[in-house]
C-alpha cells in the first residue's frame, strides 16, 4: 500500500470513530453518510482550514509541521502510538516527494538485516540472558519473529527448535496454527494488539519485503488479522496478563513484560511472570524444572 493511502485510511479510520456529539456537535445536524466526525468538523477542531485538512487526507499536503500533527492528533483523540504513527506516515510522505522531486525513483534498498531470512539475529549473550532466566522468556525481532528462546518458553508455548526458521512468529503461531491460537481464550485480543505491533513496523520498516510478505500472508490466512488490519489498530503493549489455557497444566493468567536491549533496540525481551504463592507461580515453577 503507498504511503499516501496509508495516510488518508489511518486519519479517516479515526475520523469515523469519534461520535459528533462527544465533540460538541449535532448529530442530527445534516445527514450523515458515513459514521464519525465530517472533514469540516475535524478541521474545525484541528484549528486548520477544511481544504488544509482535505489535502492532508487525500495525501496532497506534503509540509504538514509536526505542531499541526499534533493538533489533528489531539482532534482525533490519538493515544501516543497513534499519535507517533500518523508522524512517522507523514514523513514518510513527505521524504517519498522530496526524493521524487530529486529524481530518484522513490525506493530504497532494504538492508542485509531487513532482507535475511528470520530478520534480526540474537547475540550470545542474549541466549545466555535467556538461560539464565527461570521463568519463559524469548527475543523477538520487529516482526515478533522468535529468535532465541529459553526451555520454559518451550515447554508453555511451543518447542520452537522443532519448527522451521519461518514459523517462529509469534503472530502466526496465533493467528494461523490453530492448536496454539485455540488456547488463548482471548484470541481477539491478542490478535487486536499482534495486528497494532505489525502495523507500527509496517511505518517504522515500509522497505522490509519479509514484513510486507508477513503481512500479505496473515492477511489472507486470518479473519481476525483482515478485520483488525482494515481498522488501523495501532498498538505497543509493554506488559499486560495473557490467559492461556496450557494442555496440562490447565487455565492460566500470566503476566508477562516486554522491555528492549538499548544496543539492540529493535530485538525485545518478554518475560512471563506470576505472584508468589499463586497457582501460577507454581505453574511456572514446574516449567522451569522441566
Amino acid at each position: 500500500m503507498s504511503t499516501q493511502r496509508e495516510l488518508g485510511d489511518f486519519l479517516r479510520s479515526r475520523r469515523a470513530r469519534i461520535r459528533p456529539e462527544d465533540v460538541g456537535f449535532a448529530s442530527g445536524s445534516g445527514r450523515r453518510r458515513v459514521p464519525g466526525l465530517r472533514r469540516e468538523e475535524l478541521a474545525h477542531l484541528a484549528g486548520v482550514s477544511v481544504d488544509y485538512y482535505v489535502r492532508l487526507e487525500q495525501g496532497r499536503n506534503h509540509g504538514a509541521s509536526d505542531a499541526v500533527l499534533a493538533a489533528v492528533a489531539v482532534a482525533l483523540r490519538l493515544d501516543r502510538d497513534e499519535h507517533d504513527h500518523l508522524v512517522r506516515l507523514a514523513r514518510r510522505q513527505r521524504n517519498a516527494v522530496a526524493r521524487a522531486g530529486s529524481g530518484a525513483d522513490g525506493t530504497a534498498s532494504p538492508s542485509p538485516a531487513l532482507a535475511s531470512e528470520g530478520g534480526e539475529a540474537a547475540r550470545a549473550g542474549v541466549q545466555h540472558l535467556l538461560d539464565w532466566i527461570a521463568a519463559p522468556a524469548l527475543a523477538m525481532g520487529h516482526r515478533m519473529d522468535v529468535v532465541a528462546w529459553n526451555r520454559p518458553a518451550c515447554a508453555l508455548i511451543t518447542d520452537f527448535a522443532r519448527l522451521p526458521p519461518r514459523s517462529r512468529n509469534m503472530c502466526r503461531l496465533h493467528l494461523v496454527d490453530e492448536d496454539i491460537g485455540s488456547r488463548y481464550p482471548e484470541r481477539d485480543t491478542i490478535a487486536r494488539e499482534a495486528v497494532g505491533t505489525l502495523r507500527i513496523a509496517a511505518g517504522r520498516f515500509p522497505e522490509d519485503p519479509l514484513l510486507a510478505e508477513l503481512i500479505d500472508e496473515l492477511n489472507a490466512a486470518s479473519p481476525e488479522f483482515r478485520r483488525h488490519w482494515a481498522a488501523h489498530a495501532v498498538r505497543t503493549k509493554a506488559y499486560g496478563v495473557k490467559r492461556i489455557d496450557h494442555p496440562e497444566l490447565g487455565p492460566l493468567a500470566l503476566g508477562y513484560e516486554i522491555t528492549t536491549f538499548p544496543q539492540d533496540p529493535e530485538l525485545s525481551l518478554l518475560v512471563y511472570t506470576a505472584p508468589p504463592d499463586t497457582p501460577e507461580a507454581k505453574a511456572l515453577h514446574a516449567l522451569a524444572e522441566r
